[in-house]
């Protein structure tokens, strides 16, 4: 008797898990400020909210298809169309209980035993896992600061097999907030296509970007690397939308089919309210996001100000997300309190347990020599962590 091998090959997400530790502590009567979040702190806008209740008071409460309502699936097709010049019909699109939801279906309907992926680091926690889950090899693929924590065609070529089946990446990326230029993207398409891997690109944080950066979906860049990418996006983080739960998919029909009939027999169809919620969302007006957008700015651009005047600290500016990635690495080996820091983790265990500022630790991310900070949190509490975790860092010896 027992669970299964794959169950007890996983760990519970680390993010989620963080959140946790701080809310709890919180309740407890401790004052914590928490970096760890990845949600925005702004309010659903009104418009979806109230788009809501009409669902709500129309009985609009039954099942809907399980691969989703037609009009969120035509609104997804809109969207696709205006912001990415990108065509699809209603048999590629997929809605599922939010993007995690939608990485998950893909995983199960590609991967079989044997199988290689290939991650780039630092990765978003739950791409190995969901490999892992479905009985396929993660391929993890260092980049690096100087790189743009992005992953060349070069090395992407070097770490493909007979074996491998698909790419996953993430623009903009959690956990560093960097992201990919077209000219990177065609060459990774340019390999994709010749070695007919599939491409999962993971377009959630798409929406929050800064300095003039333009977001391209791998996908646009032509019809031989659009055949073989299956897009993720959904409304969580550009409308604020994360207990909503709703994301959606885009790519070939016979994976689109493949994930709903996967869909079908596991959640069904998401929540009907919030579809109509998303349908809004997607349809309506759009100045919330350029509000978010300035505010999130502001933000970025305090917290990675401070970072690189904490000794030991270093921090590349993110142009999307609401990330900050500083590089700690030159305070592994100093001690406080007789207690030696090793790695990521000791760090974010220590600023919670000194300066009651919860984070992420980089090895969660596949990047140990890095933090992960979130300024989806108002500046004032910004400015009080960066406080407590400068005066932690100064009492490192």
């Amino acid at each position: 008797m027992g669970i299964a091998r794959r169950a007890a090959a996983i760990k519970p997400s680390p993010t989620l898990a963080t959140a946790a530790k701080a809310k709890e502590m919180k309740a407890s009567g401790i004052d914590v400020v928490d970096f760890g979040v990845g949600e925005p702190d702004f309010d659903t806008p009104e418009n979806v909210k109230e788009a809501a209740k009409k669902a709500i008071q129309s009985g609009f409460t039954k099942y809907t298809p399980a691969s989703g309502a037609d009009d969120l699936k035509e609104a997804v097709i809109e969207k696709f169309k205006r912001d990415n010049r990108l065509a699809y019909e209603k048999s590629q699109i997929l809605i599922s209980c939010g993007a995690k939801h939608s990485l998950y279906n893909i995983a199960e309907a590609l991967f079989d035993p044997g199988d290689e992926v290939i991650i780039p680091s630092p990765y978003w926690v739950s791409y190995p896992d969901q490999v892992i889950l479905n009985d396929a090899t993660p391929v993890i693929v260092e980049t690096t600061e100087e790189e743009g924590f992005k992953l060349s065609a070069k090395k992407l070529e070097k770490a493909l097999t007979r074996k491998t089946k698909a790419i996953i990446l993430n623009s903009p990326s959690n956990p560093t907030g960097l992201a990919y230029d077209r000219k990177t993207l065609e060459e990774i398409a340019a390999v994709a296509v010749k070695h007919k891997i599939y491409v999962i690109s993971d377009e959630i944080y798409e929406k929050l970007i800064y300095d003039g950066f333009q977001h391209l979906s791998i996908a646009s860049l032509g019809p031989e690397i659009k055949d073989i990418t299956i897009v993720v996006n959904g409304v969580s983080k550009s409308h604020a939308m994360t207990g909503w739960r709703i994301g959606y998919a885009a790519g070939p029909k016979e994976v689109i089919t493949a994930m709903a009939n996967i869909q079908s027999q596991s959640t069904s169809n998401p929540a009907s309210i919030s579809q109509k919620a998303a349908v809004e969302a997607l349809r309506g007006p759009q100045d919330f996001i350029q509000t978010m957008n300035i505010e999130f700015d502001k933000r970025r651009k305090y917290m990675v100000e401070r970072l690189n005047k904490i000794p030991g600290m270093s921090c590349l500016m993110p142009v999307g997300a609401f990330y900050a990635f500083p590089r700690v690495s030159p305070l592994f080996g100093k001690s406080v309190n007789g207690k030696r820091i090793i790695g990521s983790s000791d760090i974010a265990a220590y600023l919670l347990e000194e300066a009651k500022v919860a984070l992420v630790s980089g090895d969660a991310f596949g990047a140990d020599a890095y933090i992960r900070l979130s300024y989806a949190t108002s500046l004032d509490t910004i400015v009080k962590g960066l406080d407590r975790i400068e005066r932690a860092a100064r009492k490192l010896a």
